[in-house]
């Protein structure tokens, strides 16, 4: 009798204050969405660093005729010195940190700058002699590119040093940048969750005053009092994350998947499937927000 009571409560309250409802799981709506969209975007990035970092190369890049570092003063490198560089390379004090590398000339060079430019209007205008060769290497682990740097950058020969993942490093502050502001404007939904959730609580309450009046009178408990109040709230917010679950699903599944990844085929995307990680966690935000703000209000404007 007591639990379909307060089932009985919450249909009627839900029904009273239906535009309000209908706001707060709106509002839950988009601010758990960006919340969600930080963790995965979080999620994203730490898969493209365990992709990349393992694939990220060192490249030496040798004198051309303009080179204007030091180490290229007597031109452009000469046999004598790329044969010297790589015997660096093979020598016991640096190849313990080279997994592997491989020569690349100019001509190898001209060929990849022709792919990765085929829709330029300069690739046309730009010859073998103008690129550097380069000795591109693999660390076995990343983080010694110092030694490697220190090691070749004053060679003879060698005109600079280049960490590529120092470029990634560039795109993941970028995608870290967008992740703060999703989660700055998640913040800011959340809050106003918050205020219309108690706004909605309080109106339900108001409008229920003489219900409630009468159930102290005949000794209702304070539990049996408030919790239709919170429940409506909750079941608002519950029905909002589960919205937004839905959407960044939908997202994840014909945006990313069926689209950047077929683009970006080198890119490791996460996938669909990796929402139910944060499914759960967003779930259990509006319940908590839903639940303290209306118990906050209930403790406020319904006296029991």
């Amino acid at each position: 009798m007591r639990l379909a009571f307060i089932l009985s409560e919450i249909g009627g309250g839900l029904r009273r204050n239906l535009s309000m409802v209908v706001s707060v799981i709106l509002v839950t709506f988009v601010s758990l969405t960006f919340v969600g969209a930080a963790g995965l975007l979080q999620l994203q990035i730490q898969q493209m660093k365990g992709f990349w970092y393992d694939k990220v190369q060192v490249a030496v890049f040798l004198c051309v005729s303009n080179s204007t570092a030091p180490s290229c003063a007597s031109g452009p490198v000469t046999k004598e010195q790329r044969a010297n560089i790589e015997a660096m390379l093979k020598s016991p004090a640096v190849s313990q940190y080279v997994a592997n590398y491989q020569y690349e000339s100019q001509a190898d060079a001209l060929k990849h700058f022709k792919e990765q430019f085929a829709n330029s209007p300069i690739v046309d205008s730009v010859s073998a002699d103008q690129l550097p060769e380069s000795f591109r290497i693999n660390l076995v682990n990343p983080e010694k590119y110092p030694i490697i740097n220190e090691t070749f950058s004053s060679t003879p020969g060698v005109d600079t040093v280049v960490d590529q993942r120092q470029l990634l490093e560039k795109l993941f502050t970028f995608m870290n940048g967008a992740s703060l502001v999703a989660v700055g404007i998640a913040g800011v939904m959340i809050i106003c969750a918050i205020l219309l959730i108690a706004t909605t609580i309080r109106l339900s309450a108001f409008s229920r005053r003489r219900e409630t009046g009468i159930m102290r009178l005949v000794g209702a408990s304070k539990m049996v009092i408030q919790l239709p109040f919170i429940l409506e709230g909750v079941i608002a917010a519950v029905v909002g994350a589960v919205l937004a679950s839905v959407t960044l699903w939908a997202v994840l599944r014909f945006f990313v998947g069926d689209t950047l990844a077929q683009q970006f085929k080198d890119t490791p995307f996460i996938s669909s499937s990796q929402v139910l990680l944060v499914s759960p966690l967003l779930i259990g935000l509006g319940v908590v927000l839903a639940g303290v703000s209306s118990l906050l209000t209930l403790r406020r404007y319904l006296k029991v």
